[in-house]
């Protein structure tokens, strides 16, 4: 199976899996605990802070373990809706946003809160001038701001830093869910002075199931888990050793991978080059200037996404539908429907992940593999093709 679907999740690496073991037989004991073992698990769990916080240029008090990317978007939602109040709340957002988002900006909007969706263009990325007037509408009374760093479903990478200026500009907090971006390019929270950031594992090859919520220093915070008091009371919870060590080591991973310049961008560039050679009615989706090294979103006319998925898992290729599906019926994404896609094009989308684990002989096949899906679906739907088409910026 050549996997193709790392904006889903990835791989554990073998040396994450490594400084994991030990934690989960005989450094068992609870962190908090004063004896022996105990207390080696609470170093460990220390070493890992700081080895997140050095990845996006933190400070270790600065970082809050979590279960996961959703907790630590929903903490950070949450808190911020507290603070603002429903009354006056204003809540500026995009409309391309991760559900961690989506959902709960919903339900605030239910209760009484403002909500501005900003728009995207036809590449994906936000719309400014739509960000900015729901930022200057929010100054009197009183809100916050969220944007995704990267998006999930096309790689597009957002202008997070002229976002993050123009919230602050207005006095707005700011928070960014990070968790297709961490590990895979450059984030650095001094550069960019969010006030909160949410960040998960597994996305660069860490476990499942523990994440990081970045907390500016200085900035007001309310748990959303409230109990034994850990994490400096931010998360109450006994923490997951083995898990935050996994997190740890896979940030260190990819802190050396990114300062010596490792990315899937080649691959991902072989691979697409040869399906626009092979194929016809290919389009490449995207702000093709702005997006991450190792993801493809490509459209085929006349194929159904569906279709394609089943013909090319028979050819040992993992990736993942370009819409969302929901009880069986393939429906447009809200992402896509932003980019102004049709219908049909939507239903025809499929996205690649490329990974650190991938190689270019991987790539090779898996182009052709696609070619070879298209191919067939289209012979047996007597779906029509048409040019290539390559959406530039």
């Amino acid at each position: 199976m050549i996997y193709l679907d790392a904006n889903a999740t990835t791989p554990l690496l073998p040396e994450v899996l490594d400084v994991m073991l030990p934690w989960l037989r005989e450094g068992f004991h609870n962190p908090n605990a004063s004896y022996r073992g105990a207390k080696a698990a609470r170093l460990a769990i220390e070493e890992a802070r700081g080895q997140v916080a050095a990845l996006i240029g933190a400070e270790p008090d600065e970082i809050v373990f979590t279960g996961g990317g959703t907790e630590s978007t929903n903490a950070a939602l949450k808190w911020l809706a507290r603070l603002v109040g429903r009354k006056s709340g204003k809540v500026i957002t995009s409309a391309i946003e991760h559900s961690a988002v989506l959902k709960p900006v919903d339900t605030f909007e239910e209760v009484g809160y403002a909500v501005t969706r900003a728009g995207v263009d036809a590449g994906g990325r936000l719309k400014l001038d739509e960000f900015e007037a729901g930022c200057e509408a929010a100054k009197e009374g009183g809100g916050f701001a969220s944007l995704m760093w990267v998006n999930n479903e096309t790689g597009v990478i957002q202008p997070i830093e002229e976002a993050c200026a123009i919230a602050k500009e207005n006095g707005l907090a700011f928070h960014t869910d990070a968790i297709q971006a961490v590990g895979k390019i450059a984030v650095d929270v001094r550069e960019v002075p969010v006030d909160f950031l949410s960040l998960s594992a597994h996305k660069f090859h860490g476990p499942k199931g523990v994440g990081a919520l970045y907390i500016r220093s200085g900035c007001r915070f309310e748990p959303l888990l409230r109990g034994g008091g850990q994490e400096k009371d931010r998360r109450s919870g006994t923490e997951n050793t083995a898990g935050i060590v996994g997190l740890g080591k896979a940030a260190e991973l990819a802190a050396t991978r990114l300062a010596a310049g490792e990315n899937p961008r080649a691959l991902r560039g072989a691979f697409e080059a040869k399906i626009v050679e092979t194929v016809q009615g290919v389009t490449v989706n995207g702000d093709l200037l702005h997006r991450l090294p190792g993801t493809s979103h490509l459209s085929f006319t006349g194929c159904e996404a569906a279709g394609l998925l089943i013909l090319l898992d028979d050819l040992g290729i993992a990736c993942s539908a370009g819409s969302a599906c929901m009880t069986g019926k393939q429906k447009p994404s809200h992402v896509q429907k932003a980019m102004g896609f049709t219908d049909a094009k939507a239903k025809s989308s499929l996205r690649f992940g490329f990974s650190c684990l991938n190689t270019m002989d991987e790539a090779l096949a898996a182009a052709t593999a696609v070619a070879k899906a298209v191919e067939k679906l289209r012979r047996v739907q007597g779906g029509s093709t048409g040019p290539v088409v390559v959406y530039s910026p």
